[in-house]
Order: structure tokens, then C-alpha cells, then sequence
């Protein structure tokens, strides 16, 4: 019995020694020693159509917006007791040829903007760089070509967690407006280790 009495804090005191090594073992898990890929998702043809579509929508309303500018090559000749009110409701007139116009290169401009922003911000891969202190970002960029940059981990911050969205999940990078989107349809080969790093929340 005085025996077992000493051996007891021995036993009680074993997690104890065994949490460093539970410490080193998920560092080591957050620092690869070679480049791992977090996040996968080819969408290069969808992009390359949605490029297509949006260039095409600029040329088309800004084509309108060009004729709305331009008066009518032949100006119609009307006799006293047929001239038509020309009030602002003419649609000849120039306040309805400018704001045509304008809405045209407005809609044009939204367009081209939207796809652009869309492309940008939509991530084809994340890759945590040897080391656990740099991760690379590569998006699908306009007609799909691909752009990438390399961060700070600690300026990456995932604004939801996987299981919390349905569609796409929101990655704030410190400096860049708008969110980057993954979606979730994408590849997650390491899913543990993303939770750990890019899919972490931080305060930017």
C-alpha cells in the first residue's frame, strides 16, 4: 500500500507530460514542410463563357448607347397642321437621346463590372506554402486565365465556417475589398489542416 501511494501522482501526471508532445504534433501539422494544397475547383470553361458573355454584352450596350447619341440621319419634314408636339416626351429630342444613352452605358458598365469582380473573386486553388506562414491564392480571373498572389497567413481570415454556408464560403484578405468565394463543390483534400489555417477566423 505505501508503494502504490508514491506511483499514483506518477500516473495522474502522464496527459500532463504527454501535452507538449500533443503541442508539437499539431504545429507540426499547421507547418508542412513542403507547399500542400488546401482547395481545388476547375471552372476554367464556365469562366471562359462568362468572359465571352459579359465582353459581348459591353460591345452590344454600348453599341446602343452610341446610336442613342447620334441624331437620325434624315430629319423628318412635317407640314404645319401635322407637326407633332415636340415636348420632352419627343424621343428625338436630346434630353431622351443623353438619358438613353447613359442607361445603356450604365447597364453595359454594371454588367462588365459584375462578371469582372465575379471572376476575381472566385478562388480555383489555396495553397499553404512550406512552412505554415504563407498562403497563395488563385482565381479564375476574366475568360479564365488564371491569377494568383501570396499572403500572410495571419492576413487571410475565413468569415464562416464550412458547415455554416451552403453555397460558397467567404475569405477576407487584409487589404482587398470584397470577399474571395470558394465554393463549397470545390475539393478539399486536407480538410483538417484547412480548418486549422485558411478556414480559421481572425480579426483583419
Amino acid at each position: 500500500r505505501d508503494m502504490a501511494v508514491p506511483w499514483r501522482p506518477r500516473h495522474l501526471a502522464l496527459p500532463v507530460a504527454l501535452q507538449p508532445l500533443r503541442a508539437c504534433r499539431l504545429l507540426h501539422d499547421t507547418a508542412p514542410l513542403q507547399d500542400v494544397l488546401l482547395f481545388e475547383h476547375e471552372r476554367g470553361r464556365f469562366f471562359a463563357f462568362l468572359g465571352l458573355f459579359c465582353a459581348g454584352q459591353g460591345v452590344f450596350w454600348a453599341s446602343l448607347a452610341v446610336a442613342a447619341l447620334s441624331r437620325p440621319p434624315v430629319p423628318v419634314q412635317y407640314q404645319d397642321a401635322e407637326a407633332p408636339d415636340s415636348g420632352h416626351f419627343d424621343l428625338r429630342s436630346a434630353v431622351w437621346r443623353y438619358g438613353l444613352a447613359v442607361g445603356c452605358g450604365a447597364i453595359g458598365a454594371l454588367v462588365l463590372g459584375a462578371g469582372l469582380i465575379f471572376s476575381l473573386r472566385s478562388v480555383r486553388s489555396v495553397m499553404l506554402r512550406a512552412g505554415g506562414q504563407q498562403v497563395t491564392l488563385t482565381t479564375h480571373a476574366p475568360f479564365g486565365l488564371g491569377a494568383h498572389f501570396t499572403v500572410p497567413l495571419n492576413q487571410v481570415s475565413c468569415m464562416a465556417h464550412r458547415g455554416e454556408v451552403p453555397a460558397m464560403l467567404p475569405l477576407k484578405v487584409k487589404g482587398r475589398r470584397f470577399y474571395f468565394l470558394l465554393d463549397k463543390s470545390g475539393y478539399f483534400p486536407n480538410t483538417k489542416l484547412f480548418d486549422n489555417t485558411v478556414g480559421a477566423y481572425r480579426s483583419l
